[in-house]
């Protein structure tokens, strides 16, 4: 078992759907927060909405050469016992046809970007502290039309499996959520094509609260079978 109340957690991606209703959450299961997004204004919204809970904002973006460390620097000097990742971006169209500029911002802010802001936080993550990393069902079924996303989030799992077991001496638990397509919005707001039609999504709320579960259950892999 993970005991939330008490704890400081990191949320990176605070400000799209899902990190604002994983920050809510953990907030109500007693967790101090400091939240990360790109959005310096909707993060205020938030900090204000979550009152005390929030100790520190920082809008940073972890595609920009700076963005992990500036991240990492806002939770210099406190005791920090978890780390939420529900940060990324999307891409639609054919694998052959996605440009450079895509391709790099796919895998800067869905994957590099991550790994370098672990880098930076992960040796200061104590015994009993986690690191939960919300993935995609595509990274068990690479999907066509969504190619370079999928390779971005099969990595991006992968590295959490990995992370796993390099971090379990260090007493951290690493959780890797893969949920199915969720109502988050984030299919409408592509860096590149258009969506195709999509099936109904799963509720963000409930989504959210399955992950929290699973963070507080001390569980380390959350396929998209479990939603």
């Amino acid at each position: 078992m993970t005991e939330l109340s008490g704890s400081h957690v990191l949320v990176v991606g605070a400000t799209g759907v899902l990190g604002a209703e994983l920050s809510r959450q953990l907030a109500a299961q007693g967790a101090t927060l400091t939240l990360s997004g790109r959005s310096g204004e909707k993060l205020a919204t938030l900090a204000t909405e979550l009152g005390d809970a929030v100790v520190g904002t920082v809008a940073a973006d972890l595609g920009r050469p700076s963005g992990p460390a500036d991240i990492a620097a806002e939770v210099y000097g406190r005791e920090l016992d978890g780390v939420v990742f529900a940060a990324g971006v999307v891409a639609f169209g054919p694998a052959l046809d996605i440009d450079d500029d895509t391709l790099d911002e796919l895998v800067l802010v869905n994957l590099l970007g991550w790994m370098r802001l672990m880098r930076e936080v992960g040796p200061r993550l104590g015994r009993n502290s986690f690191v939960a990393q919300i993935s995609a069902v595509v990274a068990e079924s690479p999907t066509a039309g969504m190619a370079a996303y999928s390779a971005t989030k099969a990595g991006l799992s992968a590295y959490g499996k990995a992370l796993t077991l390099e971090l379990r001496r260090q007493g951290v638990r690493v959780l890797d959520a893969r949920p199915p397509h969720t109502e988050t919005g984030l299919a409408t707001r592509p860096i590149a094509g258009e969506a195709p039609k999509l099936p109904q999504g799963k509720d963000p709320e409930a989504v959210a609260g399955r992950i929290v579960t699973a963070i507080r259950e001390g569980e380390r892999d959350l396929p998209s079978s479990s939603f």
